[in-house]
């Protein structure tokens, strides 16, 4: 026992205490197997008390329940994996910062063998250095968020495409004017006219512009109810290039690609004509710009509200066919009812249907690998007593907080 202790203390291997990366993701991975054991279990009818066994609606409902305790404390340690990562990431990143400087030095220093040391070569690993010493204050200060990632994810915890694509620009731009200043005082030429750098100068506003108008975009979207956002355990790299379900987005990733050639186009710039900022041709330019009106295109295109299209009445092979009695199960058609980002099991059991003046939670039909109840595109709830019979309206509520529009369907005695 003393040597496990001594083992977990280093906090590697099967670390659990969940002070540490290593230990959060161990807790997280194993809550997460559990879980996955328990569904199967569910899903083929073992485990059940003998008090809800003989009543189908009842296992369904303890199931349900069973299954939404277990959902919640594997979301609680995945939330636990995004802090301890948040406070590890930081110090990464400053590495990854100064390991460049020092790559940068070393080229330099490789480069000078033949030619010889230069101003340039200086001015340089200078304004690097400088650079790299802000971004660190930075990083200091924002530590408990990530460092130099806080300012680059959004409100949902995803990194953000529009913002890692303006910071780019803008430590281009900085990169370059301390460049040609320390040019200066070394006493050398440097070029630092607006006429030289039109182009570079449009590409920073338009880039810091985009990210401003999506941020706005996304947020009146979200409060008219005309898209779905739901908070990512953490920020992953992938969220650069994908949507919020994972899967490639193609303005997002036309975006990051074009901009990252016209980088690479503008630091080749500097480096051939280190005495002035980056020229950059305005053909590359315009195409930078139409980049970034595509994207802007899509972020205004995409999203939706959850829609209801049509309620039918649940049957079971060999059932009888009637109207909608209180008790039976309605299937509601439609779409939209799991957002983007929300398929995991915590987030479908937030799924709500109202009925009438009730409110009924969406019970998870557990299948091996997965679940059959609720999906995007239908949603199966049992019709409860408390429902008065008449004409009443059902509305679904998603996990993101967003309603769909009312159908009215008819409860019979």
């Amino acid at each position: 026992m003393a040597v496990q202790e001594a083992g977990q203390g280093v906090h590697g291997g099967g670390c659990t205490c969940g002070d540490c990366p290593h230990g959060a993701r161990e807790r997280h991975r194993r809550a997460l197997a559990e879980f996955g054991v328990r569904r199967d279990e569910l899903a083929t009818g073992r485990g059940l008390p003998v008090q809800v066994a003989y009543s189908e609606g009842a296992s369904r409902q303890w199931i349900s329940d069973e299954l939404t305790e277990s959902a919640r404390a594997v979301a609680e340690r995945s939330r636990a994996v995004g802090e301890a990562w948040l406070n590890v990431v930081w110090r990464r990143t400053l590495v990854v910062l100064w390991g460049w400087v020092a790559l940068l030095f070393l080229v330099q220093a490789v480069t000078a063998l033949g030619p010889g040391w230069t101003v340039s070569r200086t001015a340089g690993l200078a304004a690097a250095a400088c650079l790299a010493a802000l971004l660190t204050g930075a990083a200091a200060l924002y530590r408990a968020r990530g460092g130099l990632l806080a300012p680059l994810v959004g409100e949902d915890n995803r990194l953000s495409t529009s913002r890692v694509v303006a910071g780019a620009w803008v430590l281009c731009a900085a990169y370059s004017v301390l460049f040609l200043a320390f040019r200066l005082a070394a006493a050398a030429p440097a070029g630092l006219g607006l006429r030289r750098a039109t182009a570079l100068l449009t590409l920073v506003a338009v880039s810091c512009l985009v990210a401003v108008v999506v941020r706005r975009v996304v947020t009146v979207r979200i409060l008219t109810q005309r898209l779905q956002k739901v908070e990512a355990d953490r920020p992953h790299p992938s969220d650069v290039l994908c949507d919020d379900d994972g899967r490639g987005s193609f303005p997002d990733a036309q975006y990051v690609l074009i901009s990252a050639a016209a980088l690479v186009h503008a630091v080749v710039l500097l480096t051939r004509r280190p005495e002035e900022l980056p020229r950059l041709p305005s053909g590359l330019a315009a195409l930078v710009l139409v980049s970034a009106a595509v994207y802007l295109a899509g972020k205004y295109a995409e999203g939706g509200r959850p829609m209801v299209l049509s309620i039918v009445r649940a049957r079971e092979p060999g059932g009888l066919d009637g109207p909608i009695r209180t008790g039976d199960d309605i299937e509601i058609r439609g779409a939209g009812f799991v957002p983007p980002g929300a398929g995991s099991p915590d987030r479908l059991a937030r799924i709500t249907v109202r009925i009438g003046a009730v409110h009924v939670h969406v019970p998870l039909v557990p299948v091996s690998g997965g679940f059959t109840n609720p999906t995007d595109t239908s949603v199966t709830v049992p019709v409860p007593v408390e429902v008065e019979p008449g004409r009443v309206d059902v509305q679904v509520v998603t996990a993101a907080g967003a309603e769909s529009n009312r159908v009215t369907i008819d409860v019979t005695d």
